[in-house]
């Protein structure tokens, strides 16, 4: 069973809790918080989150807050992360297809519960695809 990361802030937190119910079949998922609606900082959830998928503990991440900007930055500044902000499921798709992004970021404001489900499904569901995209992808890295 593939192992899923989950973060958030306050304004992602009923996102991530209607995201596990869904998700919970069909992965092992290891929840990095917040736990409740009350206000916190990203940061706090979102580094032990990329962390675990950075190192391998987790395959893939997900994470969400009101505008999903700043949980993809804050996962980015992970070597190892490529965090897709996304808010239709063409670009989950192509992050997995094209970028092999191992996380997905949610704008919890901006899209509905019922897309954002979708999107994680699309996301978690696409494979990378390898080829022209691999020589790409190998020159994200700084270092």
């Amino acid at each position: 069973m593939k192992k899923l990361a989950i973060a958030c802030d306050h304004a992602g937190f009923e996102y991530k809790e209607l995201l596990k119910k869904s998700l919970e079949k069909s992965f092992q998922i290891q929840d990095f918080g917040t736990t409740s609606a009350d206000s916190v900082d990203y940061a706090d959830f979102v580094h032990p989150a990329a962390s675990s998928v950075e190192n391998g503990e987790n395959d893939f991440g997900i994470v969400i807050c009101g505008s999903g900007q700043g949980v993809a930055i804050t996962a980015n500044k992970h070597q190892g992360i490529r965090c897709a902000l996304c808010w239709e499921v063409e670009l989950a798709e192509l992050a997995r297809q094209h970028n092999n992004a191992n996380m997905i970021a949610i704008p919890a404001r901006f899209v509905t519960e019922e897309s954002a489900l979708q999107m994680v499904e699309a996301f978690l569901s696409t494979n990378f695809e390898g080829g022209r995209h691999q020589n790409r992808v190998d020159k994200i890295a700084c270092c």
